[in-house]
Parts: structure tokens; sequence; C-alpha cells
């Protein structure tokens, strides 16, 4: 920018407060509005001819921007897309302005909106498109002046909107009549950067202009800038500006209260601006633009906007684009804690039921975390079918290979324990029942959180089942008796509660695996006369023989082998003689009292 440029509008720029009024002079500009753009052509044809602009031609600028913003604005755009010297001097007039401004700066957004060309008739009937970039080097030429237009502060989020879509579009879209545009802009203004850059350098350009430069220094930091600038991570990027301007915007950030007020404003508008496209725009930069909105819904001022968000979001749960479907249930996470939008989200139940099958553990943690967030501190109750639905996908997420997976899902089925209705605990108790087992084994653990929501869970289930002794022993942590007791209670399912445990074998988890051998073996005695399971005991622990913890292997040997001798020598004696022999091995009473004495110590060590 030469100082040249500048001085021609300085005096403007003292007085942009008092702009004079069309009849200022006791005359029209213009005698009628067709006639607007050639007064356009030849004003700045004067200037390009090296005419010194006089205050009554800089009078003239302002007063026609201001009596026919449009047909200025687009004409301006047209003859000077490039923003030559002449038309900096006649835009830089109009921003001294700002009656003028703020008027033309509607005009200036439709024609960047609409990318690559805009199509707009003037006055005169003249149709040429317009270069949505032009616009933006028309934007750019006027954050640069050393004033700030205070109608940019008014129309800064749908500018940044426009700038950033922009930004994405540029990167995908590159039609050879604006490439050829852009060649000749770098040229005249010696700028070695791409157009996208060139968007990226505006939106920097306005947060300074709005004084947010902690927010430029934090996006920097994080490399938000350079990964705007890629189709493939720009959407990490618009998440990224998000939050930082979420943060920043917060009561306890660090920075000044006149930057924060800015912000807090800003923040939601800009979410508003993105609803709005996310209702109507085409698809192509609805992951961005979800991105952003999904950062800011906890934004006090979208409350009020939480209906129509919920509507877009739902929408995107049945996308194809894996990440759009991440997004849409990140969204649902925040828009489930309002209980105001309960119905809506319990609409989506059967949407959700079928995602949970996806193999992506964040999106199944998502959608457990909403449920959850549906479920807490309300009078909501679950229907049969739903809660019967729910414990059979439940009980499969409770050996999720990510941590945080089985402790949602735990949690979920202790609520919907809790919550079925009165005509669906019946149909329930099976599932219960069958979650009695891997609930014991995850007590296990190495999770705290995951072994106490098992603990609490286990608990429940017990009282649900109303089996009163495993209630108490699970009270007592007495986890062995509750093993033997289960065995003891269910013998019928013995076979059963063994195929539940063998697959805990191959936890990669060691107290996990440690407890499987020590159930199995318990098992063992109930399962002797049953060739079939007998036969998948002794191979699981003698492939567990050389296990990569020698605890576990040694266990398995000592187990398997007292499994063997005990298989051999006739059963007998009771159990509880059993439990009296073990304290004496090897002394009075019977040999196979004495082995089942053993093992019994053995699993309780």
């Amino acid at each position: 920018m030469a100082n040249t440029d500048i001085t021609a509008t300085q005096s403007m720029a003292n007085t942009k407060d008092s702009a004079p009024s069309m009849d200022f002079f006791g005359e029209r500009v213009v005698s009628h509005p067709n006639e607007v753009p050639d007064f356009v052509r030849n004003m700045h044809q004067r200037l390009v001819s090296n005419a010194s602009p006089n205050d009554r031609m800089l009078m003239d600028i302002v007063r026609l921007a201001e009596a026919h913003p449009a047909d200025v604005a687009v004409t301006l755009l047209r003859r000077a897309p490039s923003c030559d010297r002449a038309a900096r001097i006649m835009w830089r007039t109009i921003a001294s302005s700002e009656m003028a401004l703020e008027k033309v700066l509607p005009t200036l957004l439709c024609v960047l909106e609409d990318w690559p060309l805009h199509r707009v008739s003037a006055s005169d009937g003249d149709k040429t498109k317009v270069f949505a970039l032009a616009a933006t080097v028309v934007v750019w030429e006027i954050l640069c002046l050393p004033w700030c237009p205070a109608p940019f502060m008014e129309y800064s989020p749908r500018l940044l909107v426009a700038l950033l879509f922009q930004v994405f579009v540029s990167t995908l879209d590159m039609p050879e009549e604006v490439n050829t545009f852009w060649k000749g802009y770098q040229e005249q203004l010696s700028l070695p950067i791409s157009i996208n850059r060139f968007a990226v350098q505006t939106v920097r350009a306005l947060f300074r202009h709005l004084r947010c430069l902690d927010l430029l220094v934090a996006v920097e930091r994080k490399c938000g800038w350079d990964t705007l600038l890629c189709a493939a991570t720009h959407h990490y990027a618009m998440g990224l500006l998000a939050r930082e301007m979420h943060r920043t915007s917060n009561p306890l950030c660090s920075c000044i209260a006149e930057i924060r007020h800015v912000l807090m404003p800003l923040c939601s508008h800009v979410a508003l601006h993105l609803l709005q496209l996310l209702s109507t725009q085409e698809p192509r930069w609805d992951l961005p633009a979800l991105a952003f909105l999904v950062e800011v819904l906890e934004c006090h001022d979208m409350k009020e906007w939480s209906d129509s968000a919920l509507e877009i979001i739902s929408r995107r749960l049945q996308s194809k684009s894996k990440e759009k479907r991440r997004l849409a249930l990140r969204g649902l996470v925040v828009l489930s804690k309002d209980p105001s939008l309960a119905e809506g989200i319990r609409s989506l139940t059967q949407s959700l039921m079928g995602l949970l099958q996806d193999a992506d553990g964040e999106v199944v943690a998502l959608i457990l975390s909403v449920f959850l967030n549906e479920l807490e501190d309300r009078a909501t109750l679950i229907s049969s079918p739903t809660a019967l639905q729910l414990a059979e996908v439940l009980r499969q997420l409770f050996d999720y290979d990510n941590s945080h997976v089985p402790l949602l899902s735990i949690r979920l089925f202790r609520a919907v324990m809790e919550l079925v209705m009165d005509k669906g605990k019946k149909p329930l108790k099976k599932h219960v029942s069958q979650s009695l087992l891997p609930l014991f084994f995850h007590y296990h653990d190495q999770n705290w959180h995951v072994a106490e929501a098992s603990r609490e869970t286990l608990l429940c289930a017990a009282k649900f089942l109303k089996r009163r002794r495993l209630k108490q022993l699970v009270k007592k942590e007495k986890l062995w008796k509750f093993a033997e007791c289960l065995l003891a209670e269910d013998r019928s399912r013995a076979a059963e509660h063994l195929r539940q445990a063998l697959p805990y074998l191959q936890s990669p988890q060691e107290p996990l695996r440690e407890a499987a051998v020590r159930f199995i073996g318990i098992a063992g005695r109930y399962l002797r006369k049953q060739q079939e399971e007998t036969w998948l005991i002794y191979k699981a622990l003698q492939d567990l023989s050389d296990d990569i913890s020698p605890t576990i292997s040694s266990l398995a040997l000592q187990t398997l082998q007292l499994l063997r001798a005990a298989q051999r020598a006739p059963y007998s004696s009771g159990f509880r003689r059993c439990k009296t022999t073990s304290k004496r091995v090897g002394g009075r009473g019977s040999p196979k009292a004495a082995l089942w004495g053993s093992l019994w110590k053995s699993m309780n060590n």
C-alpha cells in the first residue's frame, strides 16, 4: 500500500462520521439511478488518468455509495476486479464513511459468498459476472486501512463465515478464469501466495481488526492456519478455531474484558450463520461447518437455537461420511444434556442403536454417552423393548478393547436395570443373569473406574435378581465365595458359565486372565462328568501354560494338574469337607478330598 493512496482519503477519514447527504452541494450526483454505473466508470477512469481527487470528487463517491450502494459496489468490482490504484482510492473513500460502508458491505458479502462468480444485473442492464475473489480483495484493502471501519464489527460474523468458506472452496475449485484473474492481481502487488492463503491472510486481518490477538497466537501455535489450507484437514482447523474462540470468550480466560465482549457474540453469531448454511447450503462445506458448530453448542447464546441444531445434527447421523457421523454424535452428547430436548433425543433411539454396531470405539462411546446423559437425573422410564435391545447390545460391549466403552456400557447397563418399566423387568432377568459373570471378571479390571462400576452394577444385578446371598458377598467383597456361590446356585448353567469364562483367558489384562483361570478351576468340579467341557478346560489351561506372565502360566499348570488328578480320583466327598481338608493337604482325609482341597486353596489364594 503506497502512502499516496491513503493521502487522498485521509481528509475523509477525519470527517467520516459526518458524510454529506445527496444534496449537500445543492445538486444531485446523478439524475437517474441507471446513470450510476456510467458515473462510477467515468470517475474511475479519471483517477486512472492520474487526476488528483479533489474534495468534491471524494464527496460524490460517498454520496453515491450511500444512495446506490449495490450499483456502486458491483460496477466498481466489474470495472477494477484487481482493485488498482484508482479503485483503492474509491473503496477507501467509501470506507471513510460509516454510513456508506454499512450500505455497501451487504453487496460485497453477497459477491464474496457466491464462489466463483456472482451473477447480478446493474441498473443499466449490465449482467457481466463478478469475481467473488474481487470482493475478497476489497475486504483485504479496507482491513489494511489505518483506521477501523465500525460496520465491520456488525458484519464480522457473516464476513468470517464467507472468508472461511472461500478458504475451503478455493482449495477444491479453481476455474481457469479465476486463476487468470488472480495471476494478474499477484503481478500487480507482487503477492507470492495462493488464493486460499490470501483468504486465510484476510481472515487473520479481520481478527486483528477485532483485536483478537490472543486468538491469533493460539491458533498459530497449534498450526491451525496451515491446517485450514488443506481440504482434508480443513474441518479440524475449523473445530480448533471454534474452540479457541469459545475459550478466549470465556469469563475465566485471561483475555481483557473488551476482547471477550467481542468474541462472545461472535461465536454464537457465526454458529447461527452456519446453522442457516447447513439448512440450505450444498453439502460440500457441511463437514467444516458442522465441525465449528459442534464446538460452540455449549455457548449460552446457543440455547435458543438448540431445536434447530438438533434437527440439523440428527440428519447427519445417517451420513455416509464417518467423520460427519462422529461430529453429529459429539453434538448430540452436548444437546442430550438439555432436558428440554429430551423428546427429540428419545426419538433418535433406534438410529443410535443401529450405530452401536460401528467398529469405531469413539463412535460407540459417544452413543453410550448420549444415552447416559438422557437418563441422568431424570424420571425417564425405559420401555421394555428398548431395555431388552440395550441390555443385549451392552453385554457385548463389556469386553470392548477400548476401556472407555466398557466403563460407559457397564454404567448404562445399571441405569437400564434401575429405570426399566415394571412390565419389562421379568423379560430383562435373562440378560441380567447372563451379565453376572462378565461383571465379576471386570471387578478385577486394572482400570479402577471400570472395576468400581462393575462392583456397583454387580450389586445392582444381584438386587434386581433378588439373590440375597450374592448381594451380601459383593457387599463384603468376598469375590471367590461369590464365584463358588454362583456356580453352586446355578449348577445347571455351569457349562454356560465355563464358555463365558474361556474368552477371558485371552484378555490382555493379567488380573482378568488370572481370575479366569481360578474361576475355571472352581467350575471344573461341577463339570467332571461332562467330557466335552472337561476337554475344553484342559486345552485352555494347557494353552495358557506358556503365558507371558510366569504367575499365570504357573497357576494354569497347577490348576490343570489338580483337575486331572481329581478327575482320576472318584468324587464322593462333599465340597465343604474339601475346604477343611485343604488346611492339611497330605494329612488326614481321603486322597480325593485332599486334591479338591488343594484346588480350593489354590483358588482362594
